[in-house]
């Protein structure tokens, strides 16, 4: 399947391409021996904000429908010096117009005007405060999918630290619909976010719109399910390994997947 990829239309060409990744650098070392974790965690692709390397953003939600956006450019000894601060007011009752303070720090290198835009390149303020506290992040990257395809816009997988703001997840058919991606988390009073070039701001699963269909397995069906687990179970006995640290662990899984996918690329091969 060939999905097509669109940049951010406010700033075409910047931030990190969408990738899999299957590690979480804060979960304990033994999960990296567990295929089904990592393969959790690589399922659909991360997705970047809109950010060059020297840049960086700091969101907060200070309640009472007021988000704070910093925005920062690293310095050439290689820390973060904030150059301008947006305060975004939500009105009462969602009726009214948005209010936007703008800050400078230290002296002025962009308009007002401009450090608005700047902060639109990275926020959706019209997608604020639904609920409170809702922060709507922009990526980097657009997608359109083939005909009966959708996206589903997700947090990061088995992302374990503490606290994390919740995420809205989505999905969208954006094989008609021209949807601009966006992350929409949910913050409580007093939290904050960073976001950084190399940091991904979400996860994203293309899944197709096919009806699913369920039906009772029968006698011989279960039986040969039950004779499977028994039979892996014995192969991954087989092939226990022991690491340095002593950890025990079976490759078994993996093989076998690997297998598998060999197999199917093969039989792709042949039909063509």
């Amino acid at each position: 399947m060939d999905v097509c990829l669109l940049p951010n239309s406010r700033r075409p060409g910047v931030g990190l391409k969408p990738k899999r990744e299957g590690t979480r650098p804060l979960l304990p070392q033994h999960a990296r021996h567990c295929p089904v974790l990592e393969a959790g965690s690589a399922m659909g692709f991360m997705v970047y904000a809109p950010l060059e390397p020297r840049e960086s953003l700091y969101l907060e939600y200070e309640g009472d429908g007021r988000y704070k956006f910093v925005y920062y450019l690293q310095t050439q000894d290689g820390h973060r010096a904030p150059i301008f601060q947006v305060t975004m007011s939500l009105p009462v009752g969602g009726v009214g117009m948005i209010k936007e303070e703008v800050t400078f720090i230290g002296a002025p290198m962009l308009s007002r005007e401009a450090a608005l835009a700047v902060a639109r390149v990275f926020l959706v303020p019209e997608d604020m405060g639904t609920p409170p506290g809702a922060m709507a992040l922009r990526g980097a990257t657009n997608f359109k999918t083939p005909p009966g395809w959708d996206t589903v816009y997700t947090p990061i997988f088995n992302m374990i630290e503490r606290p994390i703001a919740p995420m809205l997840v989505v999905r969208v058919e954006t094989d008609w619909y021209a949807h601009e991606t966006e992350f929409r988390y949910v913050l409580q009073s007093g939290e904050g976010m960073s976001v950084d070039h190399s940091i991904p701001i979400g996860q994203v699963m293309f899944v197709p719109r096919e009806e699913i269909a369920f039906r009772t397995g029968t006698d011989d069906e279960f039986k040969a399910f039950e004779e499977s687990k028994r039979e892996f179970g014995r192969h991954k006995s087989a092939a226990t390994q022991t690491t340095s640290y002593g950890l025990a662990y079976s490759p078994h899984y993996l093989r076998r997947a690997r297998e598998e996918a060999e197999r199917e690329t093969e039989n792709g091969k042949g039909k063509t």
